[in-house]
């Protein structure tokens, strides 16, 4: 196991570094407290991912307690909101954030970004366009949940004292509808969801929530930004979906932040963790 090391870069770091003298390896290096980075394969799909483990401060010395835990998606873009707002919200928690995967195709990644394999792993539906499907392998988001219930969900709970009957997923964006689609297929996999800013295919999620017969007993967390206006109408629809089921075992908040797609952001980070810790004081 090692520690994650990030590296802070900014402009005015810089400008003062560099008028030191100071070299570029030299900038701002630093560990996140308490977090390890552990690789983890998944073996349906012969993938490798690692995951970001952040234990509670005073982990080791308690070792009685069983702790609740945050899984979350796009981990090395979510990873700091979610460590500094836990640390002051609810500071007896494990998060756990899943990498993209690490072995993908170099050219790939270096045409698309690190994060392209989001495009399928987070996706429900194969892409209308063959030369966009062959690229991107769209559609494979019951895949992905079933590395995360049997290899990273496993592996968490062999090796953390943790609260089976307390996990909660956060994810964004593309994050936030995979979290959707679990939410509909297999909803026992997470207690509590939250979806920010979820892009939603409304046709597919009616067909999963006709299929969704049983109760979800779920908490769920769903907001976007006031300027995200067809992403609002949908998330909207899913949200009428949702209340339509008369599920009394279904919690629901329902939070518009102030923002676009991108600076609605932080704000659900902190709003959401906010709601997460009221739940655990109830």
């Amino acid at each position: 196991m090692r520690k994650i090391t990030l590296v802070v870069w900014t402009i005015i770091s810089l400008h003062t570094v560099f008028a030191q003298g100071n070299r570029v390896e030299d900038l701002l290096n630093f560990e996140l407290a308490h977090t390890q980075v552990i690789p983890i394969k998944d073996n349906q799909a012969d993938r490798q991912y690692e995951l970001y483990v952040k234990l509670p401060e005073g982990y080791s010395e308690n070792d009685t307690i069983e702790y609740p835990v945050i899984y979350y998606t796009d981990a090395v873009w979510h990873i700091e909101i979610l460590s500094a707002a836990t640390e002051f919200l609810i500071e007896d928690v494990i998060l756990v954030g899943i990498s993209w995967q690490k072995d993908n195709n170099e050219e790939l990644v270096n045409e698309i970004g690190e994060h392209v394999s989001r495009y399928r792993d987070y996706s429900i539906q194969k892409s209308s366009n063959p030369e966009h499907q062959a690229k991107f392998q769209r559609g494979q988001a019951s895949k992905h949940l079933t590395f995360i219930r049997t290899d990273v969900i496993t592996y968490v709970e062999n090796n953390y004292r943790t609260d089976p009957n307390n996990r909660s997923y956060f994810g964004y964006s593309m994050g936030g509808k995979f979290g959707a689609y679990i939410l509909l297929s297999q909803p026992e996999t997470f207690k509590n969801y939250i979806l920010g800013s979820p892009g939603l295919n409304i046709p597919a999620f009616a067909d999963l929530n006709a299929k969704a017969t049983n109760d979800l007993n779920a908490n769920v967390f769903i907001s976007y930004g006031d300027l995200e206006k067809e992403l609002g109408q949908h998330a909207e629809a899913f949200i009428t979906m949702l209340k339509n089921r008369k599920d009394e075992s279904l919690l629901l908040e329902h939070v518009v932040i102030k923002g676009s797609h991108q600076t609605a952001f932080p704000m659900t980070g902190v709003r959401s963790v906010t709601w997460l810790s009221n739940l655990t004081k109830d």
